[in-house]
């Protein structure tokens, strides 16, 4: 048996870009390629782990937070004796808490520290030989997936391969023409029939505008309507909608702290929370949260969209947890999501099988994907 407690010798990040033929679309901007910051971390016992950091804007945003990891948090880190995974989120985040507000950044702080958290869980669960699924409470490796990233341009043909690959369920982008986000949804209807259709609207309206465009979607039988408003505005502006709005309203991937994560749980506001252990949190605080949002009797699923280390830990988190949730795999071309997802890639009926191997269950190898590195 390994001893518990474990010094970081090495953190390191690799940053990657992929490009895109189709750009990815949505209410806010266009994606020209698909970014990955991948962190490795390994211990005095030669134990590694793998975490990813969000990094998906701005366009220079993977190349900075890789720096933060290696430049700014990895000195800080190496050599650090803990026994639990949460006492080096702690530290690192009361270690940059004033550097982060001094320089206006404590998204990408928060973030690349949520990379460093996923990497070190992954070494925890490899020094005690368990999946982390089971490390983190699971009794089930098998969870429900959704495809999700199917834009307005092509969304039926990028939605029929989804079928074809196994999803049964499906999240569309909207918040563009009304009458083509209707045209859009009512073919995916038709496509999926009494199966899952969610729709993101990425934030997309004003409250009035929101107030004026959603009952137009009632028809469709939507299983949520994502951020359908700024994440920011006040919470009285969320009542208002989902007073009037009929539908079940889901957010979370912009809520980062744990009282915005409270007042979201605390009405009956939201159905759907989706906190993104790459973006803010990590599994150290995330974890707790998603307990807090099925207690909270709400369905709890991670977002995510990023390279395929970061979705694999959220599939483990996601059956660690429990619920009937469902687990967000992006629907566009991206390799460096797909040759590190393991078993995420094995969609059958809607459902994915996590492997009983420690840790995530995978072994990265990063040389497919050389050339896709940047500085």
């Amino acid at each position: 048996m390994t001893s518990q407690t474990f010094a970081l010798r090495t953190i390191e990040a690799f940053c990657y870009r992929y490009p895109l033929a189709t750009p990815v679309v949505t209410s806010f901007g266009r994606m020209l390629d698909r970014p990955a910051v991948f962190v490795r971390a390994e211990d005095a016992d030669g134990f590694i782990g793998w975490g990813e950091v969000w990094a998906n804007f701005p366009s220079t945003g993977a190349e900075h937070r890789a720096r933060l990891v290696n430049e700014v948090l990895a000195p800080a880190i190496t050599g650090f004796a803990a026994s639990h995974p949460l006492e080096i989120f702690e530290t690192l985040t009361q270690a940059t808490s004033v550097l982060a507000l001094q320089c206006g950044e404590p998204g990408p702080f928060a973030q690349a520290i949520a990379g460093i958290d996923l990497a070190v869980w992954d070494l925890y669960a490899r020094r005690r030989q368990l999946p982390l699924w089971k490390l983190l409470g699971g009794n089930r490796s098998r969870i429900g997936v959704y495809a999700s990233g199917i834009n307005p341009g092509g969304s039926r043909q990028m939605a029929e391969a989804a079928v074809n690959r196994g999803h049964r369920a499906l999240k569309l982008k909207i918040g563009f023409d009304l009458a083509a986000d209707r045209a859009n949804l009512a073919s995916l209807r038709q496509l999926i029939g009494d199966g899952m259709l969610a729709a993101d609207a990425n934030q997309a309206w004003s409250l009035d505008r929101a107030l004026q465009v959603v009952p137009h979607f009632g028809e469709f039988g939507l299983a949520w309507l994502e951020e359908p408003i700024r994440a920011d505005r006040p919470w009285q502006e969320w009542q208002a909608l989902r007073k009037a709005a009929g539908l079940p309203l889901a957010a979370g991937e912009n809520i980062a702290s744990e009282a915005g994560f409270a007042q979201a749980l605390g009405d009956d506001v939201l159905c759907v929370v989706q906190p993104d252990i790459a973006k803010w949190g990590g599994l150290s605080l995330c974890s707790g949260i998603a307990r807090d949002i099925m207690k909270a009797g709400k369905k709890f699923c991670p977002h995510y969209l990023g390279g395929g280390i970061g979705l694999l830990a959220s599939a483990h988190l996601l059956a660690g947890v429990g619920g009937d949730g469902l687990l967000e795999v992006d629907s566009n071309d991206n390799p460096l999501r797909d040759l590190f997802c393991g078993a995420v890639r094995d969609v059958s009926g809607g459902m994915v099988t996590l492997s009983d191997d420690p840790g995530l269950g995978v072994e990265p190898d990063l040389s497919p994907i050389e050339k896709y590195r940047t500085a």
